[in-house]
């Protein structure tokens, strides 16, 4: 069972349950971050420069410490707990308004209550330290940590809404402050924006430094601040009231919600890096060189080029944009289309000229000779080395 209250060792005040249970899935969440990078690190050297692993057992022994780090993590942090935060959410789900994506956010928590009984599974039956079968059970229950640190911020998120924001504004002194900061805005202050979240009844909320005459106050906006609607809801003495103030976030989206996951990515497609297809255009000597790692840098398909792989960064972040949903996201995403488009006429344009210096045939001239390196030669093995000069010897001036 969870204790109602946990005593903060810095403070010493009691701490509700609750958000020691979102601070255990944070933390869990940290920690994989931790092992995922450190794992990324191991495998890199397990990879020629193209990103192709060469040495499996290496590769095999890195993915197995990573398992078994993940293991212990949940372990340590989760296992005692997941049941008490997942019940925390779903209480929280219960008390939400019947808006959003409260089906998505149930089916979510179900999926996290079926890895930790599979996790758990194993733990409570684990095979012997270090042999075969424990690498194989930490290699099948992988998934299931990796979902956790995907997504157990959501259930901390939703566990969260426990917290009960205070009194707002009323709706005189909403109206007052919203028209002070747009009279502000008028005589040339600003939103200097520091972040924003949405709430549960829908509301996108922002934080920001209201700048009046050279002087600063933290206010919260609900709605757009790029549009001509938002109100301010609230100002405070500093950010940390704010967020004690406040509402608290709603879990925030995902841009794809079938994207792989940060934790559990394929392995990457092998590529030739920007700086190596630089060097290859220094060291040739033909046309043609050049012209095979222009193509290759235009070349289409799963072993896409450079160019090409830049345009589908620019068309994913045009989407991502877009689906932010607010005024100024919106016309930044059609400046990233308009980019994308430019950059596809590019590459047409740097796919014709390859092929057109390809057609060359050409061949640097002669007169175009390399500056061999100056290394000095070094002496014969036989050579007698120098005399040394003989010691200079301190003389005492003579007093007249």
């Amino acid at each position: 069972m969870t204790p109602a209250h946990q005593e903060d060792p810095i403070s010493d005040t009691p701490i509700p349950a609750v958000d020691v249970l979102t601070a255990r899935a944070r933390d869990f969440r940290l920690m994989m971050a931790v092992i995922d990078s450190g794992t990324q690190t191991a495998l890199d050297i397990t990879r020629d420069r193209y990103g192709r692993t060469v040495n499996p057992d290496a590769a095999a022994a890195a993915l197995a410490h990573r398992n078994r780090s993940a293991v212990e993590a949940y372990a340590t942090h989760l296992a005692p707990h997941a049941d008490a935060l997942i019940g925390a959410a779903h209480r929280a789900l219960d008390e939400l308004p019947p808006s959003g994506p409260l089906s998505a956010w149930r089916e979510v928590l179900d999926s996290l209550a079926t890895s930790h009984t599979e996790i758990v599974r194993v733990l409570d039956h684990p095979a012997v330290p270090d042999s075969a079968a424990q690498r194989v059970q930490y290699a099948l229950v992988w998934p299931h940590l990796a979902a956790w640190a995907d997504y157990g911020s959501i259930a901390a998120d939703l566990a969260d809404q426990h917290h009960e924001p205070e009194p707002g504004l009323t709706y005189q002194e909403r109206q007052s402050w919203t028209a002070r900061a747009h009279a502000a805005l008028r005589q040339g202050g600003e939103l200097d924006l520091i972040e924003s979240w949405h709430v549960a009844d829908g509301r996108r909320i922002t934080l920001a430094y209201l700048v009046e005459d050279d002087e600063s106050t933290v206010v919260a906006l609900a709605g757009d601040p790029d549009a001509s609607d938002w109100e301010i809801i609230g100002h405070y003495i500093h950010e940390y009231a704010a967020g004690q103030a406040l509402p608290r976030a709603v879990p925030p989206g995902v841009l794809r919600p079938d994207a792989a996951s940060r934790f559990n990515r394929p392995e990457p497609v092998p590529e030739r890096p920007l700086q190596e297809l630089l060097r290859e255009v220094v060291e040739a000597r033909t046309a043609g060189d050049v012209s095979e790692v222009l193509l290759s840098a235009t070349q289409e398909g799963p072993g896409a080029g450079a160019m090409v792989r830049l345009g589908h960064i620019l068309y994913a972040a045009e989407e991502f944009s877009d689906a932010l949903g607010t005024v100024r996201s919106q016309q930044i995403g059609a400046r990233i289309h308009a980019l994308a488009r430019q950059l596809d006429s590019l590459m047409h344009e740097v796919h014709d000229t390859a092929e057109a210096l390809g057609a060359t045939v050409a061949v640097l001239p002669p007169h175009r000779v390399p500056k061999p390196p100056r290394i000095r030669p070094r002496p014969a093995l036989e050579t007698t080395p120098p005399v040394a000069p003989p010691p200079h010897t301190l003389t005492t001036a003579r007093r007249p």
